[in-house]
């Protein structure tokens, strides 16, 4: 019996130190990359899933305006095309073509039941746009969505800036719980090691013991969860890095992001989504013009050569044809009109849209910079609990060792501290995440 209590009392005492030394090989053994914030905001912006596709957008934009460029440049078309027909007119239509008409063709028997003719024709046509000014409203329209999608791809990068650092944010939160945890569990181990010594000389019951192991247990589960979060930031910084994921990422410690200097209470005008909005205005301006202008007369000259042989690859009748066209379609049903309704609808959406967008931003800002101040103030009430947490374990480990205080007040009072500087990191990390969101809420740029 003595024998069992005492091989009891060495698990007790050998467990606790072999489960932590047991983390600590398991956290020595993870390799780390040291990543800095600008590092991390620099391969974002080259390899960002989002990034690249919203200039992959831009670049389509510019390509749908080149597009337009039809309205001025001339269209050709070369082909060369084989026939065969004992068809009267097609025939006869044939021979003049190929300029071979000689006096037995007026033939009645001839002209009525003509033999299989043949004909090659090489013809190249030439259509060159003149007066067309609903193109040319369009075209403008095209360029402003170029417009559009600059801006666009401006305000994806603000975003993806805003979340690479709330990403990294995330990451130094994690890494200070696993700092805060680890000191925790190395401080339970000391108690266990004196609650166990004092035990042993009979002056604690085998029931303080116990609670301390239950401490001990507690903490590392804590601790393994504070490193798999670790791992769950770094992998997410992998992702907005357009990088491969399973790193783990060292950061700079976490503390307060000091670069606010003024304190912005109005939402630019000139941010970037609200300018691809207004270039979106614009644009549908331009649409509403090149409706308007559909129902003027279009004016386009046109143009053919044609090179007519009985022989296959025979080039020797040769004509052309040059022409300029006025038309003026009238009446095209309700089609332009209507078409005038949905492109004056549709700038009222866009303008309300507008709107409705800057309010809501507004609203966003007023909100975040309250949250600024809660998070400023949270930031000062922690540090002073984290001060008196640490006197007041201090304390109790003194009157602990004296046998004044019971294991459950040293472990409550260990078990605050570690509350409180989880709270303080916490605290930086909203103040922090706030500031990089008022950033993002104020940018101004140009494309």
């Amino acid at each position: 019996m003595q024998a069992n209590f005492l091989n009891m009392r060495k698990y007790f005492t050998v467990m606790p130190l072999f489960l932590a030394f047991g983390l600590s090989g398991r956290i020595l053994a993870q390799e780390m990359t040291h990543l800095k914030l600008q590092d991390a905001l620099g391969l974002a912006m080259n390899q960002n899933k989002q990034v690249i596709l919203a200039s992959l957008e831009q670049e389509s934009s510019v390509a749908k305006f080149h597009q337009t460029n039809a309205v001025f440049l001339p269209q050709v078309d070369l082909s060369y095309t084989a026939f065969t027909t004992n068809n009267p007119l097609n025939a006869f239509g044939f021979k003049l073509q190929q300029q071979s008409i000689t006096q037995t063709d007026f033939d009645p028997r001839l002209l009525n039941n003509p033999s299989a003719t043949q004909n090659f024709m090489a013809k190249a046509e030439v259509n060159q746009p003149l007066i067309n000014m609903d193109m040319i409203f369009a075209r403008k329209a095209a360029h402003e969505q170029i417009d559009v999608y600059s801006y666009k791809t401006k305000r994806t990068k603000e975003y993806v800036t805003f979340e690479v650092q709330k990403a990294y944010e995330q990451l130094q939160l994690a890494h200070d719980a696993v700092q805060v945890l680890t000191e925790a569990l190395q401080t339970v181990n000391s108690i266990y090691t004196s609650t166990n010594q004092r035990f042993e000389k009979g002056f604690l019951q085998k029931s303080d013991v116990l609670q301390v192991q239950v401490q001990v247990n507690a903490m590392e589960s804590k601790l393994a969860e504070a490193k798999s979060n670790v791992q769950n930031a770094s992998d997410y910084l992998s992702l907005m890095m357009g990088a491969k994921t399973g790193k783990i990422y060292s950061v700079d410690s976490i503390r307060k992001n000091n670069t606010v200097e003024v304190i912005e209470t109005q939402v630019p005008d000139d941010r970037a989504d609200f300018k691809a909005m207004q270039s979106a205005l614009k644009a549908q301006d331009q649409m509403l013009n090149s409706g308007r202008m559909a129902y003027l007369p279009k004016l386009n000259a046109f143009g053919n050569f044609q090179i007519n042989d009985k022989s296959a690859f025979g080039f020797n009748s040769q004509s052309y044809l040059l022409g300029a066209q006025f038309s003026w379609n009238m009446f095209a049903g309700t089609a332009t009109r209507n078409k005038v309704s949905e492109y004056k609808v549709e700038r009222t959406k866009i303008e309300e849209q507008l709107a409705y967008q800057k309010e809501q931003s507004q609203l966003e800002l007023n909100k975040t910079n309250r949250q600024l101040k809660d998070a400023s103030f949270a930031i000062t009430q922690s540090e002073t609990s984290v001060d008196h947490a640490e006197e007041a374990l201090r304390i109790l480990k003194n009157r602990f060792e004296q046998g004044l205080v019971t294991t459950n007040d040293l472990l409550q009072a260990q078990s605050i501290l570690s509350q409180q500087k989880l709270m303080k990191a916490q605290a930086i990390f909203q103040y922090n995440t706030t500031v990089s969101y008022l950033q993002f809420l104020t940018s101004t740029s140009e494309k």
